[in-house]
């Protein structure tokens, strides 16, 4: 193992992503002291407390980002099959020592603290997407490599989703954002946004005005195409037949998948989230229970104000009126306590930390370490959209945690991993040839 190379390797790291990562992670230490603190206990260091073990855990990661740097960088590339497949091998292993907490057998318990495998799985797996694209001989648009990706992206996200842990699986879709910049065509992608479309058109208007809208819409692309090539229907009357097809099979599946695959507890969400219910009486059952922490969210963060109440002084927060609020609901107490100020200025500290992923990600001469940095770029992408947007009510609720905020050492290990491999990769260029 070595820190040094044939370049300084100190001076080659890039100081904007380690001095924006310390920034989120001191921030976010701020704020779940915030989210439990008490006047009975102020103490900075105490394990019995959440800011307290989560201290523990920052202080463990800068060992963690020692041992990334002491690793030489093409270890990543040489063993990522391996830490692939141990990865796996963890996740498999939950279903018989797994333990189960609040309806999901996703963490291993060791005496007091416990270790989430799915949150370093995302780091195999990037490791894993990026040797397979990394290879010279890949080409996306042969089904077998595209195949193969596919393969090992759905393999944990099914190991994921039977936990069932559906928030985390929901991050392997993060990887169409990396097989689209890697040649894929567009056409997929597509496919996918008019399949999510669908879905939730079919739910919130259902199966008779979802058909008739789509099948309109299709009709007068059908009747501009036909206009432009007159022979449009013969030479391409299989897409024709396909696409009507395709939407019909879509919108009645969407249905079915809603009313029989989808739990009552799961509707209920999609139904206050896409305001279906008309009944008063409903709405309000449904917020004081499935809705409840996003109501309670919603109002925290529009209490703070332009400014923020200031730290410590967010009386909501202190009435631990957001139920979760050290995990997955974590913003709220920046808007409550920070405002609209100190809730941009996070916001743009992930922007920039994602912007610069993909500004180092491009320069790479690795093909390798160019796949790795979109991957990992897409993952804080997909974390920090969902969970913002979960929190202002604009999405669903899905357990997704805000990176280096949202309290839990599997989190904050496995995204500081996730980044800080990156980060020595980059560091490494100047090696490679």
């Amino acid at each position: 193992m070595q820190i040094s190379g044939k370049s300084n390797f100190f001076l080659e790291l890039d100081w904007l992503l380690i001095l924006i990562y310390l920034a989120l992670v001191t921030i976010g230490w701020f704020t779940i002291y915030a989210t439990t603190f008490s006047s009975e206990q102020v103490a900075l260091i105490n394990l019995t407390t959440y800011h307290g073990k989560q201290l523990l855990w920052i202080l463990f990661s800068f060992l963690l980002i020692i041992l990334l740097f002491s690793i030489e960088a093409a270890f990543y590339e040489r063993f990522s099959s391996i830490l692939y497949i141990i990865s796996l091998g963890l996740l498999i292993g939950l279903f018989a020592f797994g333990k189960t907490i609040n309806g999901q057998t996703a963490w291993y318990s060791f005496g007091g603290f416990s270790l989430q495998p799915s949150e370093f799985v995302k780091v195999t797996t990037a490791l894993a997407v990026a040797k397979i694209m990394g290879d010279n001989l890949f080409d996306i648009k042969k089904t077998s490599d595209l195949r193969n990706v596919l393969l090992v992206l759905a393999i944990p996200f099914v190991l994921i989703l039977i936990q069932p842990d559906f928030g985390s699986a929901i991050i392997y879709f993060s990887f169409i954002f990396v097989l689209l910049r890697m040649g894929l065509s567009i056409r997929l992608f597509l496919s996918l946004l008019v399949m999510t479309l669908l879905f939730i058109s079919t739910i919130k208007f259902g199966v008779g005005a979802t058909l008739l809208v789509s099948l309109l819409l299709l009709g007068i692309f059908f009747y501009y195409a036909y206009k432009r090539q007159r022979m449009f229907f013969r030479k391409y009357w299989p897409f024709a037949i396909g696409s009507v097809l395709f939407i019909l099979f879509l919108v009645f599946s969407s249905n079915l998948v809603y009313k029989k695959a989808l739990k009552p507890h799961h509707q209920d969400r999609l139904s206050l989230w896409l305001r279906m219910e008309k009944d008063p009486n409903k709405i309000r059952s449904l917020k004081r229970s499935f809705g409840f922490n996003n109501d309670q969210s919603i109002k925290t963060i529009a209490s703070g104000g332009f400014f923020g109440k200031g730290f410590l002084d967010g009386d909501r927060t202190n009435g631990k009126f957001v139920p979760e609020q050290h995990t997955d609901y974590i913003f709220s107490t920046i808007g409550e306590e920070f405002g609209f100020l100190g809730s941009s200025i996070v916001v743009i500290l992930f922007v920039l930390l994602i912007l610069r992923i993909l500004q180092k990600a491009e320069s790479q001469r690795s093909k390798f370490s160019r796949v790795y940095g979109y991957g990992v770029a897409s993952v804080f992408f997909v974390h920090f959209a969902i969970n913002i947007g979960m929190v202002l009510d604009l999405l669903p609720t899905v357990g997704i945690p805000l990176p280096f905020f949202s309290y839990g050492g599997s989190s904050l290990w496995g995204f500081t991993i996730l980044l800080f491999i990156f980060i020595k990769l980059d560091a490494n260029k100047a090696n490679e040839f």
